[in-house]
């Protein structure tokens, strides 16, 4: 059994977080409002999620970590949505987030994009996830919906995820139009977090929509790395990245300070209706770009199998 420790979120209210979102996003973005709305139907277009919203119980895993897959990978490392929802004590959670494919069941090193309603007691999971990985015919990006080919529930190495009971209610709508600032839009969501509540740190998830523009996005190539990885530069001369165009839905996950788990404070992965998805890095379209997010803080923190060997390698 991997070892699960658990924390528990400074939880501001809504209309706080709105306003503290607000203040800080101007900073970053020509336009910005946030204000505290009713989840829309997740289940309809775009998302076509397989729940209806994000309240409920929220809370947040780190599981496995970067050092499963650099500098070298630990193949062995692999997972199960349907028991992380049980480690985390919400069994028949709806999971959103950002992890690494099993490459036991993929037969590659591939992106995942985890949309999963976890199976309960009464029903069998829904898989809504994708999957992102090279084209071996063009080498290009090459998504893909999860269950059109596997019917199981597993991931490898390291995922981020949000996790709650997938009900509808109160959430927190941000728009963000036109960068002005250096930092991407989720980069800038969690420093403005951190810097104001500082020691006290506040977790959040959600989904957003990228509705105009362009973005820097990575897919990991389907070979794990035979070279040790050691530094920032050998990830990024590994990894394969693209320019892909809106609208991209992503699915971030967001801590505002690591208390001492060793974190991934950030990680975001997008899917899309065009064959276009992966890792979300920043929109490269910055006069341009319109970002429209539903967001809720998360109450609770786990960390799942938190790796004894750590480094600070690769967690852009």
């Amino acid at each position: 059994m991997a070892k699960v420790e658990r924390f528990a979120f400074h939880v501001p209210s809504l209309e706080e977080l709105a306003g503290v979102l607000q203040k800080g996003l101007k900073e970053n973005f020509a336009d910005a409002q946030v204000s505290v709305v009713d989840c829309p139907d997740l289940t309809q277009e775009p998302f076509n999620f397989p729940a209806k919203g994000i309240c409920g119980k929220p809370r947040i895993a780190d599981v496995g970590g970067v050092p499963y897959l650099i500098p070298l990978v630990q193949k062995e490392k692999v997972y199960d949505l349907n028991a992380v929802a049980k480690d985390i004590e919400l069994p028949g959670a709806f999971i959103l987030g950002a992890g690494a494919a099993s490459s036991r069941i993929v037969g590659v090193n591939a992106e995942l994009i985890p949309i999963v309603q976890t199976k309960s007691e009464k029903k069998p999971a829904v898989n809504g996830s994708y999957i992102a990985q090279i084209n071996p015919a063009d080498k290009g990006c090459l998504l893909e919906k999860y269950s059109s080919k596997y019917s199981d529930c597993e991931f490898g190495l390291l995922a981020n995820l949000y996790a709650s009971e997938g009900q509808p209610g109160k959430v927190i709508e941000v728009k963000a139009n036109g960068r002005t600032g250096e930092l991407n839009f989720v980069s800038c969501l969690r420093q403005i977090l951190e810097k104001h509540y500082g020691e006290k740190p506040v977790g959040m998830g959600g989904t957003f929509i990228i509705q105009k523009g362009k973005a820097k996005l990575h897919v990991m190539p389907p070979e794990f790395s035979a070279c040790p990885l050691n530094t920032d530069e050998d990830v990024n001369n590994w990894l394969k990245f693209f320019e892909m165009k809106a609208p991209l839905i992503c699915q971030p996950v967001i801590v505002s300070r690591d208390p001492g788990f060793d974190l991934r404070v950030e990680h975001t992965h997008c899917f899309s209706h065009h064959g276009e998805g992966g890792h979300y890095h920043h929109d490269t379209s910055p006069d341009s770009v319109q970002y429209l997010g539903y967001f809720l803080p998360a109450e609770l923190l786990f960390r799942i199998d938190r790796p004894l060997e750590t480094h600070l390698v690769g967690r852009d």
